[in-house]
């Protein structure tokens, strides 16, 4: 569901709101429009794609994430997922019952946990993959070649920076 104000509209109100303060308004408006971006993309694709598969977003980064990599540790996963291991644990648990993925238990140390898809996450996976690429594509189809490169490579630089710092 979009945001009842515009982006421009917030953009204004938080200019008057903080006017007063010696702040980057360039800066501060580039990541609002990527804040709202990035949740308007992830609420589209939840929605419409991910929802009808009776996954949430996070487990769908879970099951990405195993399906790129193979095999993961528990840690490793949230971290690259970006939750924690309590809120994987849950998540996990979730798709472990759903039979879309196997717990490994560690043969060197019996508190570690790997992770990997089942054959039924296996399907799932290449199923609604290419829905949701489908998807992905229609989300940036208004911008040209020149464009979607241009913003690909600005938030690989965001990404870098952010890492890095």
């Amino acid at each position: 569901m979009p945001d009842r104000h515009t982006l421009a509209e917030t953009e204004q109100a938080t200019r008057e709101r903080v006017q007063h303060l010696p702040l980057d308004f360039a800066a501060s408006h580039a990541l609002l429009s990527l804040y709202r971006a990035a949740n308007a993309v992830r609420g589209h694709l939840t929605n419409n794609v991910l929802r009808p598969h009776d996954l949430t977003w996070t487990g769908f980064l879970v099951l990405w994430t195993l399906w790129i990599w193979d095999s993961m540790e528990t840690r490793d996963i949230a971290e690259s997922v970006g939750i924690s291991k309590g809120t994987l644990t849950g998540v996990a648990k979730t798709l472990a019952a759903r039979d879309l993925i196997e717990r490994i238990p560690s043969t060197e140390d019996r508190r570690l946990v790997n992770l990997k898809l089942s054959p039924t996450g296996l399907e799932l996976m290449e199923e609604i993959y290419p829905e949701f690429n489908k998807t992905e594509s229609r989300i940036v189809g208004d911008l040209d070649a020149r464009q979607l490169e241009t913003m690909t490579s600005a938030l690989r630089t965001l990404v870098e920076t952010s890492e890095r710092d």
